[in-house]
């Protein structure tokens, strides 16, 4: 009998099965084409896997009380394999979805299935081909009595840091995939900034390729320190084999996305959190997708930056990229770690915020030094506000204020797009500001819809109404 099935066999689900069979447990899977199960099976003779040929092989197959993972695409697929695997599963047997689910749809489908005493878990998983395979982060979500039958194996599968293994039980139902959807969204976010970063340095400072993968890497040996940059470091050294040009250089400027970041953003309007920082990198994506018309407006409006660069000092820039970089990724973990306080307060999660960033700690996307100063922050103030007000993070951000400032104003002067550092740096001045200008909008909302407001002078004793377009005014 195998300790465990699988259920998918593509990139992430062949790599999980390998590493969990590293560790010492046995799987029974299962794929939609079977010649893609004969061939995983042929690749991999030796090892402690069982192939099978239907749902009534798999279940067979796998101990009791039965734990089979699901590794396929997330929506209509999953629904299906519930369908056809949930009336052939015992009482207390666990399915689990490790791919990226929507949280809504997982605490749907974990509420059908508590009800026929199957119990049902989402699962994020982050880290790629490369964490699946030698230890990802793993953000469980599900029934907590039952999360002792999945514990032992995720753990074992699951990366290490200095904190211990990167997983733990985050709450029950949709709590793991909303943390995973709101590490994409993060992860959205620290891409669009280093990308910014990336053309601000090029086009403004005119660093090339090898200086830049040169100045990163330097970067990554500070508190700035990430996969993502050390990954874009190595990036920038890459040269294309056919053009001898940095390869970068030859990749069409058009971004794409699997839903994460866009589900991030919807549901942070939802439950009235501002994440802007990553809002603006959903914008950047997308409006890179309008390639064709791009290429024609600048035929029509050429860009700004050509005579623009002169008085611009190069290593002064250099250094306010830095300041801006950093704090703008403050930001971004901001952002997203106030959107999950939020969602758990709405569905009655309880969240732990410093075990969040334990577990990102290593083996996903978004692993970064930052994590340690976070965690610590969370560890003091378990409901913390907002982490931009707490030291050491309001100390960094108010001493980047001035690099901060200049590399926007740069961006602003060149023409050089910054959504992501300029959204960043106004979420940071509309956060620390008590008057802000939606006095007049509320005044607007008031003048033609009737929408009432509340006054400065009389506290609790609103709302009131004005007929600010009256013929007697």
């Amino acid at each position: 009998m195998a300790d465990l099935g699988l259920i998918g066999l593509g990139v992430m689900g062949r790599n999980l099965a390998l590493n969990m069979d590293d560790n010492g447990f046995s799987l029974a899977v299962w794929n939609l084409e079977e010649e893609v199960t004969d061939r995983f099976l042929e690749e991999n003779g030796g090892r402690n896997f069982v192939g099978t040929k239907s749902f009534e092989e798999l279940v067979k197959a796998v101990e009791k009380p039965r734990r089979i993972m699901m590794m396929i695409k997330s929506g209509d697929p999953v629904d299906q394999v519930i369908k056809r695997i949930a009336p052939l599963l015992d009482e207390g047997d666990i399915l689990f979805d490790g791919g990226n689910s929507h949280f809504e749809r997982t605490r749907e489908r974990e509420a059908a299935l508590r009800e026929k005493g199957i119990l049902y878990f989402g699962v994020g998983i982050s880290g790629g081909e490369e964490g699946a395979r030698h230890g990802p982060s793993i953000m469980p979500g599900g029934d907590r009595d039952a999360y002792q039958h999945l514990h032992p194996v995720l753990e074992k599968i699951a990366a290490v840091s200095d904190a211990g293994p990167c997983v733990g039980w985050i709450g029950p139902d949709g709590a793991g995939h909303f943390v995973k959807m709101v590490h994409n969204g993060i992860e959205y976010g620290d891409m669009q900034l280093l990308a910014e970063a990336y053309h601000l340095l090029r086009v403004g400072g005119g660093l090339e390729a090898p200086e830049l993968a040169v100045l990163f890497a330097e970067w990554n040996g500070g508190e700035l320190e990430s996969f993502l940059l050390e990954l874009t470091a190595d990036i920038f050294a890459v040269t294309d084999d056919e053009t001898g040009r940095p390869l970068v250089e030859m990749v069409v400027d058009r971004a794409g996305q699997k839903g994460t970041g866009r589900w991030t953003v919807q549901t942070a309007l939802e439950l009235g959190v501002s994440v802007p920082t990553i809002a603006a990198a959903l914008d950047a994506r997308i409006l890179s997708s309008r390639k064709a018309e791009r290429v024609h407006a600048e035929t029509i409006v050429p860009p700004r930056a050509a005579d623009r660069t002169g008085g611009i000092k190069k290593d002064q820039l250099i250094r306010s990229v830095r300041e801006a970089l950093y704090a703008s990724k403050i930001c971004a973990y901001a952002q997203g770690l106030e959107l999950i306080r939020a969602a758990s307060s709405e569905f009655g999660w309880d969240v732990d915020l410093s075990e969040i960033a334990r577990i990102w700690k290593a083996g996903c996307i978004i692993r970064a030094r930052i994590l340690d100063p976070i965690r610590e922050a969370f560890t003091r103030t378990p409901q913390l506000d907002n982490l931009i007000f707490e030291e050491p993070f309001l100390a960094t951000l108010l001493a980047a204020e001035e690099g901060w400032r200049y590399s926007v104003k740069t961006a602003l002067h060149l023409g050089i797009p910054v959504p992501a550092l300029g959204a960043s740096l106004a979420w940071f001045d509309a956060s620390r500001t008590a008057l802000l200008p939606q006095n007049l909008t509320q005044a607007q909302r008031d003048a033609f819809g009737a929408h009432t407001y509340e006054r400065t002078d009389k506290p609790g004793k609103g709302p009131f109404h004005t007929d600010w377009l009256g013929e007697e005014r």
